[in-house]
């Protein structure tokens, strides 16, 4: 019997793949016509046939491929663990709300504590923040390279009030690493890196996502890898923060058994813990407000496919970045284009770095064009026109957050002590009104950069 079913599942496999191979089969490209997607997922038949291994196998709830996914995202990076959630978000609350334990005395983060954050970005890198009872602290972008403003770290800082820093890396491109993990170790700060659009960057040749004390990544569809919807917290040196990690992401649990898996502790029937009787089963005592926040098994299995393949994803973005700015060369006079961190300049041979500092090498999320004053088109004009010749495109994510409706609204609700802004925000503003980004995901053709490249020309008279 047990021979009969393997060879089953080898020809449902095989079938899987055959399927995949007939249905995928490339279609011309037609500029104007065919649209050119600025992210999406790629994938092959390894991908669907891992997804339909694991659904055959019927282990629905995060499992063994859940746990051998985590080892093998954890060992990539180089971080003591990495943890599977259903989102890039739900890995931004739980890494935030992990901080907030009673179990980190001293340390923990208490509602009216102030989070150094950046004000240009995704709304749910900050959210957390908020929803915990902190108190952001928005510092201005540099548009240059999308990211902090290192300089106005020390600005933002209050004694006593002041507990973590937590942003992202925008575009792919890592913030200043060197000046942030010195800045929090200086002032006994905690750092979450919100890696979910960097997968694969590196800072001083080292992966982004493991310089804090913990990370986020997210594994939607338009980014460095899918399991569809997913995300993990990377805990990257601290044993405690896995433990309470894990327990916000199940229920608030103390318990840390494996789902379908009793008594790891040994002595599930010997605690006494709050104030419930000596002896209650410890599968069922919560020393958190937590969350049931885990993907499926069968998304795991998909992005254990995905996970090795991340090399080849990550060359492809910086190729395509690097496509997209030697075709676009001669519009530096209209266009501004973004640096990594540290660069001083772009040449068709390379960046030119400032010397002394660490090299970046960005696994790029998108291409950023910022239209300069002057030029004979503004942002939404172009947005339009790469609209129009049906390219995808899309704002850098909230633009300054503290613009939006959200966040006027919590400004009004709180007589302005739901967040604080540090010094003028002309850089989030600058981004706001007149930064787009169009796609470099590993499923573009040549065709279809060249096709960006010439849209964007015409759109600007050249």
């Amino acid at each position: 019997m047990t021979d009969r079913i393997a060879q089953l599942k080898a020809e449902i496999l095989a079938k899987t793949r055959e399927l995949v191979a007939l249905r995928e089969v490339p279609r011309a490209f037609v500029p104007g016509t065919t649209t050119v997607p600025y992210a999406g997922r790629v994938y092959d038949g390894d991908e669907v046939a891992a997804g339909v291994g694991s659904m055959l196998d019927f282990w629905l709830t995060l499992g063994p491929e859940g746990e051998a996914f985590e080892q093998e995202l954890g060992a990539l990076l180089g971080v003591r663990r990495s943890l599977l959630v259903n989102s890039g978000s739900s890995a931004n609350l739980v890494a935030f709300a992990a901080l907030t334990s009673a179990k980190l005395k001293e340390r923990r983060i208490r509602p009216g504590d102030e989070v150094i954050t950046v004000a240009a970005g995704f709304p749910t890198t900050v959210a957390p923040i908020i929803q915990c009872g902190a108190v952001p602290v928005f510092v201005d972008n540099d548009p240059v390279t999308g990211n902090i403003r290192v300089d106005r770290l020390e600005a933002a800082y209050v004694k006593g009030r002041t507990k973590a820093v937590m942003m992202a890396h925008t575009l792919g491109n890592p913030f200043d690493l060197g000046e942030v993990t010195r800045f929090c170790r200086e002032k006994g700060l905690w750092l979450i890196e919100d890696n979910c659009d960097s997968l694969g960057s590196t800072y001083d040749g080292k992966p982004t996502g493991t310089f804090g004390d913990l990370s986020t990544q997210s594994f939607y569809p338009p980014h460095h890898l899918t399991l569809g919807e997913g995300g993990a917290v990377n805990i990257v040196r601290e044993p405690l923060l896995k433990t309470l990690v894990e327990s916000f992401r199940d229920w608030g649990r103390d318990c840390w058994c494996a789902s379908g898996i009793d008594n790891t502790c040994k002595k599930r029937f010997e605690w006494q813990l709050g104030e419930l009787p000596a002896g209650y089963d410890h599968k069922y005592i919560y020393s958190h407000l937590g969350y049931n926040l885990k993907p499926l098994d069968p998304q795991a299995a998909i992005g254990r496919a995905q996970l090795r393949k991340l090399p080849r994803f990550t060359q492809a973005r910086i190729d395509h970045w690097n496509h997209l700015r030697r075709g676009l060369a001669d519009c530096a006079d209209v266009l501004d284009f973004i640096l990594p961190t540290h660069a001083t300049g772009w040449t068709p041979d390379g960046f030119t770095w400032a010397a002394g500092k660490p090299q970046v090498q960005p696994s790029w999320f998108g291409f950023m064009l910022l239209v300069k004053p002057g030029a004979p088109i503004t942002r939404t004009q172009l947005a339009r026109a790469l609209d129009a010749a049906k390219i995808g495109n899309r704002m850098l994510f909230g633009g300054n957050l503290v613009r939006q409706p959200a966040f006027v609204q919590l400004k009004a609700d709180t007589l302005g002590e739901g967040f604080r802004v540090v010094g003028d925000l002309n850089g989030a503003d600058r981004i706001m009104n007149d930064a787009l980004f169009i796609g470099v995901y590993p499923g573009l053709t040549a065709a279809m950069l060249d096709h960006m490249v010439g849209t964007v020309r015409t759109a600007l008279g050249r």
